[in-house]
């Protein structure tokens, strides 16, 4: 082989692999970044999130003062005897729930 010869083959191969080795990282970098908005929840997904939490736990609290409320207690009275009128419709309450269990 004559020296341009060579010199030609080289410059081939060099580029070759450095074609290869750009289009390796070039995937690579996809795949992560592919892999990154998959586990990441979107801004959009996070605010449903947080709306449906919200949602839950407003329920589980109207529920619950409901309970209380039919078992006697009722928050918007002015009672000097808040405590007890509170504890004892909580016991109202535990004392049904035992019983239907």
């Amino acid at each position: 082989m004559t020296m341009s010869c060579t010199k030609n083959v080289t410059l081939l191969l060099v580029s070759a692999a450095l074609s290869l080795g750009f289009a390796t990282s070039t995937m690579a970098q996809d795949a992560s970044d592919a892999a990154a908005t998959t586990a990441a929840p979107t801004k959009a997904e996070k605010k449903a999130q947080k709306k449906a939490a919200r949602k839950q736990a407003r329920a589980k609290k109207n529920a619950e003062l409901k309970k209380l409320e039919d078992a006697g207690y009722n928050p918007s009275q002015n009672d000097p005897n808040y405590p007890d009128s509170l504890q004892k419709a909580q016991k109202k309450v535990g004392a049904a729930q035992g019983a239907s269990q």
